[in-house]
């Protein structure tokens, strides 16, 4: 990878690392609807146009169902549960959890058809990662949070979901578009709650994490991760996966002061080992050109 991809590799790390802790800041102060009504409104603004001026909206239109249903499932659900959890867990601890969405990804794409019975190796990778998550959980959580534990559990289910969704039902739908009207769907969908609850006032900090939330995190984030995805090719560009976790982790330990257990560090591991095991692709001795192999838009990081 040349230096400019290791650049875009390395920012992609950090802006969809950082979420967790904003998000762990903004619910301080705003209701989980209106974060994310904002959150979205500021992406929507940024996108929408954008997307507009490349001429990517109105080939949605024949995609609206598959569009509807990627939108729930990656946007508007995920991110309000990811919200509302994170009011009695962690940023770092919520940020670990989400790290399950390779295995469950890996899951689902065996479970629904899309790949033939996982080898051995895989097999494996899914069991260690899942042994993670229960470590994670069983050393970390408390009784009265399990409740939080499945919203975070849902928002992985519904990250995993999605990029099946682009891959059979959306593959020949402009990506800049689909994430410019997701956005746009899910701000529309959360305004009437989402002005409703806003607060008389906020302060500095929560004021900050929405804007970089919207601008950065949702905006900025996609626009850098298309760079990478041209420059690096979109396999490479996937590892990013594994690097947003330790960086949940890492900020929330060192910002927030939150702290670094065992079953952390053990069950981050644990699910990273995982991951890798469940995700790797068996060696070809001449694989075929992936002339349709582009990017699915992964909303849902953070």
């Amino acid at each position: 990878m040349t230096r400019r991809g290791w650049l875009l590799f390395a920012a992609m790390g950090l802006i969809w690392g950082i979420p967790y802790l904003l998000i762990k800041v903004a619910v301080g102060g705003l209701h989980p609807v209106t974060l994310v009504f904002l959150r979205t409104a500021l992406g929507t603004l940024l996108l929408v146009p954008l997307a507009a001026g490349r001429h990517e909206l109105r080939p949605l239109l024949r995609y609206w169902r598959p569009l509807l249903v990627y939108t729930l499932v990656e946007v508007a659900i995920p991110w309000f549960l990811l919200a509302d959890a994170e009011r009695r867990l962690s940023s770092s601890l919520t940020g670990l959890l989400v790290a399950a969405v390779p295995l469950i990804g890996a899951l689902l794409a065996w479970l629904t058809g899309g790949q033939d019975r996982p080898a051995a190796r895989r097999l494996g990778g899914l069991v260690v990662g899942f042994v993670g998550v229960a470590a994670l959980v069983g050393l970390n959580v408390s009784a009265r949070d399990l409740g939080a534990v499945g919203e975070v559990g849902l928002v992985a289910l519904g990250y995993a979901t999605g990029p099946i969704i682009i891959s059979r039902r959306l593959s020949g739908a402009p990506p800049v578009g689909v994430v410019a009207v997701s956005l746009l769907l899910t701000a529309v969908l959360y305004s009437p709650l989402g002005l409703t609850q806003l607060p008389a006032t906020v302060s500095t900090p929560v004021l900050l994490s929405v804007l970089v939330l919207g601008v950065v995190c949702t905006a900025l984030a996609f626009l850098i991760f298309f760079a990478l995805i041209a420059e690096a090719g979109p396999v490479r560009a996937t590892v990013i996966t594994y690097v947003n976790p330790a960086v949940a982790l890492a900020l929330g330990v060192i910002v927030l002061h939150e702290p670094l257990t065992l079953g952390a560090a053990v069950g981050f591991a644990l699910i990273l080992a995982g991951s890798v095991l469940s995700t790797q692709r068996a060696r070809q001795p001449r694989p075929a050109p992936v002339i349709a192999e582009e990017y699915q838009p992964e909303i849902g990081h953070g």
